[in-house]
């Protein structure tokens, strides 16, 4: 499969810090990619780069073929950013800057008319087309984000942060447009802190750290490789007393119980038996697979390990 975006050996530095360190991978044409790693990782500094709102230090970045750089009118047509900074514009209502954003790709008339009118449908933006950005909270803030993205019906969607400090409703309806566009053959570039969000829509993940990226893969195969299942058991006594075996293997206690780790060339068995030999009395167990929090944490150096 060709490639939507592809970073050949990007770095970046400013003075003596170095933000990319030779970063090289492609996403393939249609996917949807997660961009995942903690704070100052070089996740922005990257997308910035591919956006055209910052220079690399070397390397090249190509979108669908074009240079960032020297085919910089092509590659912003290609692209649409959702950035992490909200808007706030005190002088055009929502429908002129989704016109005047229109406008900066020469596109106007009818069918753009109505492809600004669906966008003000499909994000709930119609009863607030005429209002100014200040008058909106945060959450329509980000719709509007969105709709200018879109409105030159870019190939390559970048989502940096898009669901930060959204409610729960607006999270589920912008996830729900974003799995339509994917499926109409937009390729998604996400970065996200709400890692079960990447989990579900997410097909393969890169995963940054310090400049670098430490694991790329399918999300499928990043959670086959982690080395851990997990047992959540619910104990009788409020605050039991456990033995050596268990405290080794304990993840966390909450109210919900207390999580265990098993490796995952160890036998549920062998577990139970374990917690059977401790004496204490269970009142639930469960046990499930590693989430994509927990590889996230082992491959950044945050992990229960």
């Amino acid at each position: 499969m060709s490639s939507a975006v592809k970073f050949e050996q990007v770095t970046k530095q400013y003075g003596d810090f170095e933000a990319l360190k030779g970063i090289s991978f492609d996403v393939e044409e249609g996917a949807f990619f997660g961009l995942l790693g903690p704070n100052g990782a070089g996740k922005s500094t990257l997308i910035n780069a591919m956006s055209g709102l910052l220079v690399p230090s070397s390397g090249q970045i190509r979108v669908h073929g074009c240079d960032v750089i020297k085919d910089y009118r092509q590659t912003r047509r290609l692209l649409g950013l959702v950035p992490q900074e909200l808007i706030s514009d005190p002088f055009f209502s929502i429908r002129q800057l989704l016109e005047l954003q229109s406008g900066y790709f020469g596109l106007k008339g009818k069918q753009q008319k109505a492809w600004i009118d669906e966008l003000l449908h499909r994000l709930a933006l119609v009863d607030k087309a005429d209002a100014i950005t200040n008058q909106l909270s945060g959450g329509m803030k980000r719709r509007v984000l969105i709709a200018m993205a879109l409105v030159h019906k870019p190939k390559v969607l970048v989502l940096d942060e898009p669901t930060a400090g959204v409610d729960v409703d607006l999270r589920h309806t912008l996830w729900e447009f974003t799995k339509e566009l994917h499926q109409q053959g937009h390729t998604i570039i996400l970065t996200t802190h709400y890692l079960e969000e990447a989990e579900a829509l997410c097909e393969k993940v890169a995963i940054m750290q310090k400049g670098e990226v430490k694991a790329l893969d399918t999300t499928s195969q990043l959670l086959a490789s982690h080395p851990f299942r997990y047992v959540r058991v619910s104990f009788e006594e409020a605050n039991p007393d456990l033995n050596e075996a268990l405290a080794s293997r304990l993840v966390e206690s909450d109210a919900s119980g207390h999580l265990f780790k098993v490796e995952k060339e160890q036998t549920m068995s062998e577990m139970l038996g374990m917690i059977h030999s401790s004496g204490l009395q269970v009142k639930d167990i469960r046990s499930r697979d590693a989430t994509l929090e927990e590889v996230f944490m082992q491959l950044t150096g945050a992990a229960q390990a």
